[in-house]
């Protein structure tokens, strides 16, 4: 039996790749609080639910590589976010894309942190004369880059929240707008067959 179709193109999208609640309850991580999990209004796109759902799925994928799925998912239920969608905006942190988000990470920590240039020289005389000279800069690199993904997260989460609120507002007033006009419609033709 086939789900019923809905009335948007991504709740379709979204409902046909996502697993069900039932698939997340039976899940052996999230045993303990499935009840949860099966609550209605973690699953339902509304004006509220979905940009929370976004943001939560976005900061969560920048805060942690690994099971950032997981913690959007418990992020969503104290929130009443819409699960599926906090789930799927992790996927913007994959394999595949982590090369390039190190990369802005470590670009974007530097630009915030911005060293002070005689601190850092001062610094680079000392590692470099000594043997912990690699490690050092390991260390720097990580934290830099660390911080960058805490930046990212932060970022990420409040412009996902901002497009998906100004998205969904556009969207809906795009439905009000032709359900009016298909009203509109069938109000002159009943009154021009009526005048007939």
């Amino acid at each position: 039996m086939t789900s019923p179709r809905s009335k948007t193109f991504l709740a379709d999208l979204i409902r046909k790749h996502m697993p069900s609640r039932e698939d997340m309850a039976q899940n052996k991580y999230l045993r303990p609080i499935a009840h949860r999990f099966l609550s209605p209004e973690l699953w339902r796109f509304t004006r509220r639910s979905v940009p929370r759902g976004i943001a939560l799925g976005l900061f969560a994928a920048f805060i942690i590589p690994v099971g950032q799925i997981f913690l959007a998912a418990f992020l969503a239920l104290p929130t009443r976010a819409n699960v599926p969608l906090s789930a799927l905006s992790t996927f913007i942190t994959n394999p595949f894309t982590l090369p390039f988000w190190l990369i802005v990470a470590n670009k974007v920590g530097a630009f915030v942190l911005k060293v002070d240039a005689a601190t850092t020289e001062v610094l680079n005389d000392v590692m470099v004369h000594g043997g912990w000279s690699m490690v050092f800069e390991a260390v720097e690199v990580a934290g830099v880059t660390a911080f960058g993904f805490i930046v990212l997260a932060v970022l990420s989460a409040s412009i996902g929240y901002v497009l998906a609120s100004v998205g969904w507002r556009v969207i809906v007033s795009g439905k009000w707008t032709r359900r009016l006009k298909r009203m509109e419609a069938s109000l002159d033709a009943r009154l021009k067959a009526g005048s007939e």
